[in-house]
């Protein structure tokens, strides 16, 4: 268990997304509240009754506001709830909302199921801007205040079953930007999104081949994965006052996976399986 540093000492969030204690957004929640903020909580309502989140709200002694992130009045709602519950307008919120019914119903990427594509977006997406229209139009988020959406590096790189997430994602790095500079004019409002290692989370764990995924990102980063815990330190950094020049920026947090292409751990990996073809010396056999 961390020692907070009150880096967040009298500051107020929102933090969507947080399932059950596997959720990047949970331990984001935790952190937060360790580090001196005051939060309420969103997700859905199914996901509320699903979930574990009243657990959470109850040890944080959090508000839990169950809504739809698609719904522009339920996001009226969350805002408002949220800005009476802790007092005042709100310094952070975190964006952790991401789901593909095509994903889920396996539908593959060249046979995808267009009303399907449509939900995806809008909930992984277009509900990022909705939150941040909203927020600013209700007035709602504290001059210097920041935003973080979570992404993936599926956005800029294409990888095996991710399927149209990877577009969804895309958009919502965009959002990050276009948004972000009018936010950040007009309130020093900063907007960035953190491109996170694969996380074995409930949603992530939906992903075709993840356990491959997870090994094989292990192995490619000098650091190794960036956990959720992990995670949730980066946000409070974003969170905090020793960030209030960073804006419209999609931020790695993956181990270096990024700026990797073979490691020596991938490459020994890779290896084994042409082992059967060395003979005695350890030299191929091509014939």
């Amino acid at each position: 268990m961390h020692m907070g540093n009150d880096l967040l000492k009298g500051k107020r969030g929102i933090v969507f997304g947080a399932l059950n204690d596997m959720s990047i957004a949970w331990k984001v929640a935790e952190r937060v509240v360790e580090e001196g903020a005051i939060i309420t909580l969103s997700n859905t309502p199914l996901a509320v009754r699903m979930g574990t989140t009243d657990e959470l709200a109850q040890k944080l002694n959090a508000k839990l506001i169950p809504a739809d992130a698609t719904s522009v009045s339920d996001l009226e709602n969350v805002f408002a709830q949220s800005m009476e519950a802790l007092g005042g307008q709100i310094d952070f919120v975190l964006h952790s909302i991401g789901m593909s019914p095509n994903v889920r119903k396996k539908r593959t990427y060249d046979d995808l199921d267009y009303d399907m594509l449509n939900s995806t977006l809008d909930i992984s997406a277009i509900s990022f801007h909705k939150m941040l229209q909203v927020a600013k139009k209700m007035n709602a988020i504290n001059d210097y205040g920041s935003v973080v959406a979570l992404t993936y590096m599926a956005a800029q790189r294409t990888i095996f079953g991710y399927n149209d997430m990877a577009d969804a994602k895309s958009i919502l790095e965009s959002i990050a930007r276009s948004f972000g500079y009018i936010y950040g004019r007009e309130h020093n409002v900063r907007v960035n999104t953190i491109s996170q290692s694969p996380t074995p989370t409930t949603a992530g764990s939906g992903v075709k081949g993840m356990e491959g995924l997870l090994d094989y990102s292990e192995r490619m980063s000098p650091l190794g994965n960036a956990t959720a815990a992990d995670c949730a330190d980066y946000c409070v950094v974003m969170f905090s006052d020793l960030t209030r020049k960073v804006t419209m920026q999609n931020l790695y947090h993956d181990g270096g996976f990024s700026s990797m292409a073979m490691s020596y751990r991938a490459m020994e990996q890779y290896n084994k399986s042409f082992e059967e073809f060395l003979d005695e010396n350890g030299k191929i056999i091509y014939g």
